[in-house]
């Protein structure tokens, strides 16, 4: 077995045997009873990596505390947001005071270490963001975004400029709020758990509307593709903007965009210590915890950083690197190109971790690949990293039992080179004194950190002066990532020519290609434009990715110029989701006229998935004529079985469900992609047909193949005369009225970012609570329950966000959500949840379905269907 320390040398096998976690793989020691501060020496001593790989300290507390991101400006100096208001002292809750900072540190002997501290801006409460510009940083303070600038040059802000006052929630979770600036490809600034993006242009950040996917922040590789992460799922990537997505509410389905690349279940890893101090522990032995107590999935994935630098070995370039900072390890997936676009992701190793470490304090919350030609890790240094008030009763007791909650003011920035590159970081970038000319050049910079900044600097400085060298970058460089870079600085700049784009349509890398099929929507839009002809050409690309942008861009075309191009793509690649979605991003209001097209051509077969799509979005609309000829499509015999089971699935996707939402109007937005292919769709509102669908319940009535589609549309729709179930609800008291008002207020603030404002949940964060039967049940004890000690199911932990909540705001939440979105169950009084609280002190572990059904005899609709599980 290969032996590699996290020192200068290897260690004899003497100190094998001492120090745990410097085998490669490495053992997993037995469990300590506490885990006690380390030096940071000391807790270096405990990393484990790859044979060749060594963790080296860039910078500690006294220098900095609480760091959670970190952010390099053009001169390669170190920017952090500090966050000691994180969890701070023994109550287990964070503080909304303003003692949160950003800080910037700098190496100024040159010896690898930082040395020097300033406070770039402090009195900031629980900021979740930092992007350093050339003229500002921007700052993420929820619910505002600020652009603070530094007039006299000595790294201290000196004014503020509010950006935005809309960019998350003040008083929302901790856990699922607006975090991430990152400047991409595109110029487009994205956001992770955030509804709109920005665009830097003339000198202003304009806002792009977005739909809110991933967690806790984001990155992009060298095609300018974006990564995100939710919870326990490591690695989604955006193959298509959400952007696109918002031209068409009727869309069900986002397909595209979040993709997950691979399964939580596939994602093993190895960490060097046992790992059972996390929210479901109790779980141990189990299919989740090795027996020695070591986690064999993620636990909280954050931060999946695309190494783009040009220190590591070449296998690594490309490859996706994870924090879970609750198993104490950086996880590496490499990520598989099937030659055409289409993406996937394996584990790096076979067995072990790119970096993981025995001490339990050892909590990497996000990375960086930096200037060097590395990547850093923030280590925030701490026993606790789970939010406070999230802790589920077994964590509570973990924590007192490990003496985990002190001491909170440490943090570690540790920095993994390789080889001979140990000491050696190469030259400090300078590149706030590069000329335009110089940063044109250092477009073509093997670090990807050099680049972009390049890119970004010159799109700052807005000095067009400097397009014909770009240009001949795009047409000579002999690199595809510089020719796409210099591609996109030309798009930032304003100064692209549709001649220099045509041109980039031919070259032979196909993500330059596709991202000139991108740039070239601003003349998509002119009717009868030359450059339309050769993007359309693009239609027989090789290349699923320039096909895939394709199928998002033409709906920049002008309405009637859109429709054949539609077609033509349905029925080449209908089989792809991701093309079928992309292109009814661009048909709102034109789906009918496709959907005709398609179906009248039996001699030229297309996908049923593009049908029932097509059919979703028609539906959703709400227009009963439309629906109507669905529904005599579906009832005629001559059509092909087939095609009128897609229409039946397009019928069932978009509207909503039987008796929870006749009338009532949808949210208006697409629906959401979820993980592997599983798709959580989006309903739309409900459809009043002028008569019976007679044909439609004479189908659904026989025991032909298509009944019970049939029956479960038929039981969807409404029309006149039609017996509606009504379940009257009692008037609320004003008492009770101001405890619902009160109970909207904390389910924004606590709830929505696992179960959306809508209640109807999100992929593998939250259940939808709308018909539940725990929200709906004659009582609201098993809910009360739920809220009190968390629940397992098949979405994975509902928290007990009710446990450290005052009994009146329980009551509060409760009786919203079962009054909420057309329910009409009865209020819940705090006294009933007092009763609960007390009934259920000892409880130790989540409740599971079978718990909460209801005795025998007792009637109730407790423990059936899906519940408010996280």
């Amino acid at each position: 077995m290969l032996l590699v320390a996290a020192g200068n040398e290897a260690p004899t096998a003497q100190q094998s045997a001492a120090v745990p976690g410097n085998m490669w793989p490495p053992p997993r020691p037995a469990q300590r009873a506490h885990s006690p501060a380390l030096s940071p020496e000391e807790e270096r001593q405990t990393f484990s990596v790859p044979p060749g790989f060594r963790v080296e300290l860039v910078a500690a507390e006294p220098l900095i505390e609480s760091p959670i991101i970190i952010d390099f400006d053009a001169d390669g100096r170190l920017w952090a947001i500090e966050m000691p208001a994180f969890l701070p002292d023994l109550s287990g809750r964070d503080s909304r005071e303003p003692i949160n900072r950003v800080v910037v540190l700098e190496d100024t002997d040159d010896d690898g270490r930082m040395d020097k501290r300033t406070v770039f801006a402090d009195e900031l409460v629980m900021p979740r963001a930092l992007k350093v510009l050339e003229r500002g940083v921007l700052v993420g303070e929820p619910p505002n975004l600020w652009l603070f600038t530094d007039v006299d040059g000595d790294l201290k802000a000196d004014a503020k400029t509010l950006v935005t006052s809309t960019y998350g929630n003040a008083s929302g979770n901790i856990e699922h709020n607006a975090n991430s600036v990152l400047w991409a490809m595109d110029n487009v600034l994205y956001s992770s758990e955030h509804t709109f993006d920005l665009r830097y242009a003339g000198g202003k950040f304009e806002p792009v509307p977005a739909l809110s996917r991933g967690q806790w922040l984001i990155s992009q590789d060298d095609a300018g593709r974006v990564y995100r992460n939710v919870n326990d799922s490591p690695l989604y990537v955006d193959y298509t903007p959400s952007r696109y997505f918002l031209r068409n509410p009727n869309l069900v389905r986002t397909r595209g965009l979040f993709e997950l690349l691979i399964e939580q279940s596939a994602a093993i890893v190895y960490p060097v210590r046992p790992t059972v101090g996390v929210n479901r522990g109790y779980r141990h032995p189990g299919p989740f915890f090795r027996a020695d107590g070591s986690s064999i999935v993620i636990q909280g994935a954050g931060t999946p950083t695309i190494y783009r630098g040009d220190r590591y070995p070449k296998d690594l370039w490309g490859n996706a690197f994870i924090t879970d900072s609750p198993t104490n390890l950086v996880h590496r997936l490499r990520i598989v190109d099937d030659g055409s676009g289409r993406l996937t992701a394996v584990n790096g190793y076979a067995r072990g971790e790119f970096l993981a470490s025995s001490d339990e304090r050892f909590r990497p919350v996000s990375l960086a690949s930096a200037p060097d030609g590395t990547m850093y890790v923030v280590d925030m240094y701490r026993g606790v990293v789970q939010a406070g008030g999230l802790w589920s009763e077994y964590l509570t007791d973990y924590i007192k039992a490990h003496d985990l909650l002190m001491p909170v003011a440490k943090g570690r920035i540790w920095r993994v080179v390789h080889g001979n590159d140990a000491g050696r970081r190469g030259p400090a970038p300078k590149l706030s004194r590069f000329t335009a000319g110089q940063l044109v050049q250092t477009l073509a910079h093997p670090n990807g950190w050099w680049r972009d900044t390049a890119q970004q600097l010159l799109v700052q400085r807005g000095d067009r002066s400097i397009a014909l060298a770009l240009e001949r970058l795009v047409t000579t460089a002999p690199d595809w990532r510089t020719r796409l870079h210099a591609l996109w600085t030309l798009a930032g700049l304003e100064a692209i020519r549709p001649e220099l784009v045509g041109q980039a349509l031919e070259d032979n890398s196909a993500d330059v290609r596709a991202g000139a099929v991108k740039i070239a929507e601003r003349w998509l839009r002119v009717p009868g434009h030359a450059l339309s002809t050769a993007v359309l050409s693009r239609l027989d690309d090789r290349s699923w990715s320039v096909r895939r942008q394709l199928a998002a861009s033409m709906g920049e075309l002008p309405e009637e110029a859109r429709i054949d191009p539609a077609r033509l793509l349905l029925l080449r690649l209908g089989d792809d989701p991701v093309v079928v979605d992309a292109v009814l991003s661009g048909l709102h209001g034109l789906e009918s006229r496709v959907l005709d097209q398609l179906t009248t051509d039996r001699a030229r077969p297309v996908s049923s998935d593009a049908v029932a799509m097509l059919a979703a979005a028609i539906t959703k609309s709400g227009v009963a004529a439309d629906v109507q000829r669905l529904v005599a499509a579906v009832a005629d015999e001559h059509q092909p079985l087939w095609r009128r089971r897609a229409l039946l699935q397009g019928l069932d996707a978009a509207l909503p469900a039987a008796g929870g939402g006749r009338g009532r109007s949808g949210s208006g937005l697409p629906g959401i992609s979820a993980p592997g292919g599983r798709v959580t769709l989006a309903p739309g509102r409900g459809v009043s047909l002028p008569a019976e669908p007679a044909s439609l319940t004479v189908l659904a009535r026989g025991n032909g193949p298509l009944a019970g589609a049939a029956a479960a549309v038929v039981a969807r729709l409404d029309w006149p005369g039609r017996p509606a179930p009504v379940v009257p609800a009692t008037p609320l008291t004003v008492e009770q009225q101001k405890r619902y008002a009160a109970g909207a207020e904390i389910y924004r603030n606590v709830c929505a970012g696992c179960h959306n404002d809508d209640g109807r949940g999100r992929d593998r964060l939250g259940a939808n609570l709308v018909g539940s039967p725990f929200v709906t049940a004659p009582d609201g004890t098993a809910l009360s329950r739920i809220m009190l000690s968390g629940k397992e199911g098949s979405l994975g932990l509902m928290p007990p966000a009710g446990a450290t909540m005052r009994d009146e705001d329980v009551a509060a939440v409760l009786t919203y959500v079962r009054r909420a979105w057309g329910h009409a169950a009865s209020p819940i009084n705090p006294l009933d949840v007092a009763e609960v609280r007390g009934l259920t002190r000892g409880r130790t572990k989540p409740w599971t379905d079978v718990e909460l059904q209801p005795p025998a005899g007792r009637g109730g609709r407790g423990g059936a269907g899906r519940g408010a599980q996280q």
